[in-house]
């Protein structure tokens, strides 16, 4: 299976990690030879409550069932659809009242550049350096990070950066600009939260201009902050909000949500402004709901603050330079990318399923399953730490701090 993966399977790195997977459950993921590997990933953020979970799997089953994809996104009244958008309204702010739901984050961003600029009738929309909103044209195209991009230009002209979290930069927010567009904690860039009262300001200037403040929910959304969005620990309100990744609880989704009259414009000049076939798919939108139920319905994001804390005070150790994020969407900085990438790998070999970020080569991924257990926290950082002992004792170590690679080096 391996060489069939490598031979006929398009990759997306050089190295790939390569694991033959059998199957998968709770916060466990097994390989065919039975090997069990512990996941502090959840599917980069994407398994909200672990793998298989009861509830979600259920809920698939009972919409497979009835029907599966009928016709295209907003044409039929379909139940699993309808009942998503409307517990999404009900546990957001009043102004964040229309869903429109689509097949990824990616594609959500999409679909609210187009209404910013729709809404606005201006195409400048203002980024964050090192942002990532995803990576079709569109959203690559108000992605931070040139690495990235260079070898796909020429992309969506009017784009302007602006750095994250910088104060002074707030003044190239115009009468010129459409949208700002920023993740409400920045992902590939490390898992970097806002200063406070940034948000606040960013989204008075829009309103002073007239232009919209889009935030991107993908990663940090659906609880993983012990909110369930991060902008509500933040006290400010897009006027888009875009989520995907854990609202599926590891099916495919994505959504923006804006007020019912801003969406209102896709319907006309041009008619089927912003259209999907299989965006809002009835089985994926009852994975859905069921996953947003369950989080929503229970005590889940009121352990998240303890549980960051858990693994804080069990991961200390020289090699870690710092511990950013928060609650379970967490970035372990170390001193380079090499040794980044030796624990990650070492992880691996004893069972603990460990993954970089984008632009930050010095960062560990840890976001795990918001439903992990104290045990499995105390396993994983047990796993960590031994591993970080046993390079923090090669001799391969000093060479790793002071050969600094020029890239990451998966």
């Amino acid at each position: 299976m391996k060489s069939d993966f490598l031979n006929y399977q398009a990759q997306t790195s050089s190295h790939p990690l390569a694991i033959e997977i059998a199957s998968a459950k709770g916060t466990y993921i097994y390989d065919t030879s039975g090997k069990a590997y512990l996941d502090f990933v959840a599917g980069v953020s994407a398994n909200t409550l672990g793998h298989q979970p009861q509830v979600v799997t259920q809920a698939i089953k009972n919409q497979l069932d009835k029907y599966t994809h009928v016709m295209v996104y907003g044409e039929f009244v379909q139940k699993p659809q309808v009942a998503l958008a409307k517990l999404l309204v009900e546990n957001l702010p009043k102004s964040l009242n229309n869903v429109y739901l689509t097949n990824s984050g990616t594609e959500a961003t999409e679909g609210a550049l187009k209404l910013a600029k729709r809404h606005t009738h201006r195409y400048e929309i203002i980024v964050a350096k090192n942002g990532y909103h995803g990576n079709s044209q569109g959203a690559m195209s108000v992605s931070g990070n040139e690495s990235t991009k260079s070898a796909f230009r020429p992309l969506i002209p009017g784009t302007k950066f602006i750095v994250f979290n910088n104060f002074k930069d707030i003044d190239k927010i115009t009468t010129n600009t459409a949208a700002v567009i920023l993740e409400t904690i920045q992902g590939g860039a490390g898992f970097i939260l806002p200063k406070k009262g940034y948000l606040k300001a960013i989204k008075k200037r829009c309103k002073e201009v007239g232009a919209l403040l889009i935030l991107d929910e993908i990663q940090s959304g659906v609880g993983r902050t012990g909110k369930l969005y991060e902008f509500q620990n933040q006290d400010v309100t897009p006027d888009i909000l875009i989520i995907g990744k854990g609202l599926g609880g590891g099916m495919p989704i994505g959504a923006f949500i804006a007020s019912r009259e801003m969406m209102s414009l896709l319907q006309e000049h041009p008619k089927l402004g912003h259209i999907t076939t299989f965006g809002g798919h009835p089985v994926i939108a009852a994975a859905g709901l069921a996953t947003l139920k369950e989080v929503v319905e229970s005590d889940i994001m009121s352990h998240m603050a303890r549980k960051e804390k858990l693994i804080r005070d069990l991961l200390i150790h020289p090699l870690i330079k710092e511990i950013r994020g928060k609650g379970l969407m967490l970035a372990v900085l170390v001193e380079t990318p090499e040794i980044a990438t030796k624990i990650i790998l070492d992880a691996l070999d004893k069972g603990l399923i460990l993954f970089w970020l984008l632009f930050e080569g010095k960062a560990i991924r840890i976001t795990p399953p918001l439903n992990i257990s104290d045990e499995e926290i105390k396993k994983g950082c047990d796993i960590l730490i031994e591993v970080m002992d046993n390079v923090f004792a090669s001799c391969e170590y000093p060479k790793m701090v002071h050969n600094l690679p020029k890239s990451d080096l998966r």
